[in-house]
Parts: structure tokens; C-alpha cells; sequence
């Protein structure tokens, strides 16, 4: 397209010439279908039309609505070519493009475990046409929980929003069809941590287990350090000063192994005096001989670590040429009695909780586990431990 015509385009389906622009304060793009057919002196109107809308940007009276730049049959034909348009977008198309445009604002990780979490519901939805919201919006109550029931039709109207802002649709049809947010599920289990027994239990039946013995040393670098399993998944022999007794936390990674800041964006460096526990265990599963990439926990193959392997070994784990479900380490225990089942990220709770009742102080148990004293304050008091008479002072 040479500079005399830009804005300018011919609509590959009604073969009319249109005008297509961005405005700098909209997040939109205007598109005006002006019903002409591609000739010279049609090209020539629209020229001047185009010139006509540059010149109120420049003086700042533009018309966002659009109305004083159409005739009456230029409306009519715009209407008809943005339904038409319309048409050609299913919700699956308008996904992927609306996941592109946050590509780069989101996390990868985001776009890896929640994008593509909802690009599978869409690609099971009755109907792939934007219109049907209705209809939609009842399959995803009858055949999702309401939590993902609730989350599906939320990213779907902020992806309709986004493909009206950009033209794409002249509406979001799912603007009243959003459902109210389920109620949180009470935190209790989730902020629970062993006790000191129970921690110990635990180490000691993965330490003595023959399937299973390989991750013990993963299992106390998480009890005794409060790491957040992820951190644990991402720490390499680089991270880890020479004498183990100083280990710098600056990365996480997820279940596909992606690496990431940590949770909430703070590095921190994680000490332990020489001759602690955490120390030796650095020691004693230290290679011979390695390179500062490596990582220091991997699984009993020799793959990076994850959640999903850790959820195995942890809860129950299944095999690809059966159905049956295996129990856990930490599962069995719990089965057992000996134990209650809490999940992985308990060894953080349990670190942090004994850490206050043994008297350290919040701050400085905020600095090891990298969170707020605000944070440990709220949830790792846990009152069945460090409940106490209040003292006379």
C-alpha cells in the first residue's frame, strides 16, 4: 500500500473499500465501511473522507462514534460488514487471539497452566459461536465444578471485552452471564503444619523406604528450611556458597519446568550455621564433581523435578498401564492413622510455626522464608502450638 492510501483497504469478502485506523488514548481500531467498490474514483471519496477524520485527530475533535464520518448507506453497509465479520470469529479463534495479546503481560507459566486450561473447555463447548453465550454459559454449569465453572466464564467476557475493544465483535454476549465467585473454602487444612513428631515421622519412613528413599534429602531441605517446594525444584550448586552454609533463593519453576522469579518477587539468602543439620545434608548429597547449573534436587531418573513428580511420591501416583491408584508416603501415614494427610507446602507452615514457637522472631522468619512479617503473623500462628497464658508484665 503506498502512502497516498494508507488506512485504506479493500475487504477481501464484500471486495468494498474500507477505512481501518488506530487512534493514540483508544484501545481500539476504527474500522468505517464505506459500501464503494475498488475504482479510481471511489478511491479518490475516500481519500478525501480519510483526510476529513486525520484532520479532526490532529485538531483534537475526533468523533469516536464514528457518525459524522458515514452516510446513511455507508452505515448500513458498515453494520452488514461487521456482522459478517462477526460470523467468521468463533470463541476458539477469539481465545487464541486474546491469549497472543497477553502473551507478553502475563507470565508464561500463566499462559501455560491457566490459557490453555480454558482453550481445552472451548474446544469442548456445544457451540463455537459467540452468540450462543446462553447455551455456553448452561454447559459449563452442568459439566464444570462452580469454582471453573465461575473462572471459564470470567475469561471468557474479559476475551469478549478485549474482541470488542479491538473490533472484532460488537459486544461481549457475556457481559450478564457471569456467575458470583464460590465461596473460599475454609483455610484451616491449608495453613495446618505437623508437628514436630509428626515431621519427624515422615523423614524418618522416607529415609528407610525402599521406593522412595531417593527424595528424602529433597523432604528435609523443605521441612528445615521452609523453602516453597517450587524454589526447592529451581536451586542449583551455583545458588549454594562453597561451605553450604549460605543458599540464595532468587527462582522458582513450575510443573513444566519453566523458570520463574519467586512468588511474590523476593530473593533472599537462606543461612545456616556450620554444622547444622542443613548444612550436612548439602554435604553428604553434594556431587563429587558438578557444574554450578545443576540442579541439586532431581527425580530418581535424573529429570528436573516438578510438582507433578513430588504429588506422586507425596499423595498416590498412578501407572500408565493400570488404573489403580498407589499410595503416597505421606498418603499411606495418613491412611494409617499415624499422621494427617496435609499437602506438600505444609513443610513450609511446619518450618515457620516451630520457628515462632521457639521463640525467633517474626521478622527474621519473614527474611528466611521470604514473605512479610504480616504474612507469618496471620498464618503461621498456629494456636493449637504456640497458644500460651498471657504472662504478667
Amino acid at each position: 500500500m503506498d502512502t497516498e492510501d494508507r488506512w485504506i483497504n479493500v475487504d477481501l469478502r464484500t471486495k468494498k473499500l474500507v477505512i481501518r485506523f488506530w487512534v493514540k488514548g483508544f484501545s481500539k481500531q476504527f474500522f468505517i465501511s464505506t459500501g464503494l467498490k475498488d475504482s479510481k474514483r471511489n478511491r479518490e471519496i475516500v481519500r478525501s473522507k480519510r483526510d476529513a477524520i486525520a484532520n479532526d485527530i490532529a485538531l483534537d475533535r475526533f468523533d469516536s462514534t464514528l457518525g459524522s464520518y458515514q452516510s446513511q448507506a455507508s452505515k448500513e453497509a458498515s453494520a452488514v460488514a461487521l456482522k459478517e465479520t462477526q460470523a467468521q470469529h468463533s470463541l476458539q479463534e477469539l481465545w487464541e487471539r486474546f491469549t497472543q495479546f497477553k502473551a507478553s503481560q502475563v507470565e508464561e507459566t500463566t499462559i501455560l497452566e491457566k490459557y490453555r486450561t480454558i482453550a481445552r473447555y472451548i474446544q469442548r463447548l456445544p457451540s463455537q459461536s459467540p452468540e450462543d453465550a446462553p447455551a455456553i454459559r448452561d454447559w459449563i454449569l452442568e459439566n464444570l465444578t462452580h469454582y471453573m465453572a465461575w473462572e471459564t466464564l470470567n475469561c471468557l467476557s474479559r476475551c469478549c471485552d478485549w474482541s470488542s475493544d479491538s473490533g472484532l465483535i460488537d459486544r461481549n454476549p457475556f457481559f450478564k452471564l457471569k456467575i458470583p465467585k464460590p465461596k473460599n473454602k475454609s483455610t484451616d487444612d491449608y495453613y495446618r503444619a505437623f508437628t514436630l513428631e509428626q515431621r519427624d515421622l515422615i523423614i524418618q519412613s522416607f529415609e528407610e523406604h525402599s521406593l522412595y528413599t531417593h527424595y528424602a534429602p529433597l523432604v528435609k531441605f523443605l521441612f528445615w528450611t521452609g523453602c516453597r517446594p517450587g524454589e526447592a525444584f529451581a536451586l542449583t550448586w551455583g545458588d549454594i556458597s562453597p561451605d553450604r552454609c549460605r543458599i540464595a533463593i532468587n527462582k522458582s519453576c513450575n510443573v513444566h519446568h519453566i523458570h520463574k522469579g519467586t512468588k511474590n518477587g523476593k530473593k533472599r539468602i537462606f543461612p545456616c550455621s556450620s554444622g547444622s543439620r542443613v548444612q550436612k545434608l548439602l554435604l553428604d548429597i553434594c556431587p563429587v564433581h558438578y557444574q554450578s547449573h545443576n540442579l541439586v534436587f532431581v527425580s530418581k531418573t535424573g529429570r528436573p523435578m516438578n510438582s507433578s513428580i513430588m504429588f506422586s511420591f507425596w499423595n498416590e501416583w498412578k501407572s500408565k498401564s493400570s488404573t489403580f491408584k498407589y499410595s503416597g508416603l505421606v498418603k499411606k501415614l495418613a491412611n494409617e492413622g499415624k499422621i494427617p494427610y496435609l499437602k506438600p507446602y505444609a513443610t513450609r507452615h511446619t518450618f515457620a510455626t516451630w520457628a515462632i514457637s521457639s521463640h525467633v522472631s517474626p521478622d527474621k522468619v519473614a527474611l528466611w522464608i521470604g514473605d512479610t512479617v504480616e504474612t507469618v503473623l496471620t498464618y503461621y500462628c498456629h494456636p493449637e502450638i504456640v497458644s500460651a497464658e498471657c504472662p504478667d508484665f
